[in-house]
């Protein structure tokens, strides 16, 4: 068909790419609407509306698809995407402080959450290698570590298992 798109999917659900869906693409978010869609091989053939020549499907190569986030699917229960957690506070189950998600590591078993550890956070009893020079704490996301996260206070209590981080002994 004429100015089809290969795409690969990225998304857990590939379903909303569907026919007359609104999408933004690359970095500039150009609005466009998805005309038709079928699946190929490991991905989506896609045409979007008013995009018919080679050329401007040319433009679109190698470009991300995005949804706003009003559009996006509800998770279940106990389950975030990736931009709801970077940037949270990380406190211990004591409410001491840790420091910030700044990022997440996706792993064959289960996603990391790389903590930012601020120069201040040291004095609350914790320490690690480089502590107070805003050290990294990497903290598994599985239930025995991550006891709940509140996003409206912007917060993430966590269960240091032994061996996650050091206690300073006085």
């Amino acid at each position: 068909m004429t100015g089809e798109v290969l795409v690969e999917i990225y998304t857990d659900f590939p379903e909303r790419l569907a026919p007359k869906t609104r999408v933004f693409v690359g970095a500039a978010h150009q609005p466009l609407t998805i005309r038709t869609c079928r699946p190929h091989k490991d991905g989506l053939l896609l045409t979007f509306e008013d995009i018919i020549t080679p050329e401007q499907v040319g433009l679109l190569r190698n470009q991300l698809l995005y949804i706003t986030a009003a559009e996006r699917p509800p998770l279940p229960e106990g389950e975030y995407y990736h931009h709801q957690i970077v940037g949270l506070n990380v406190v211990d189950e004591n409410g001491q402080e840790l420091g910030k998600v700044i990022e997440i590591l996706e792993t064959g078993a289960n996603d990391v959450y790389v903590v930012m550890r601020d120069p201040q956070y040291p004095k609350n009893g914790y320490t690690s290698a480089g502590a107070g020079s805003g050290t990294e704490l990497l903290l598994p996301a599985i239930p025995d570590v991550v006891l709940d996260v509140d996003l409206p206070r912007k917060t993430m209590r966590v269960h240091l298992l032994p061996g996650l981080i050091k206690e300073e002994r006085e």
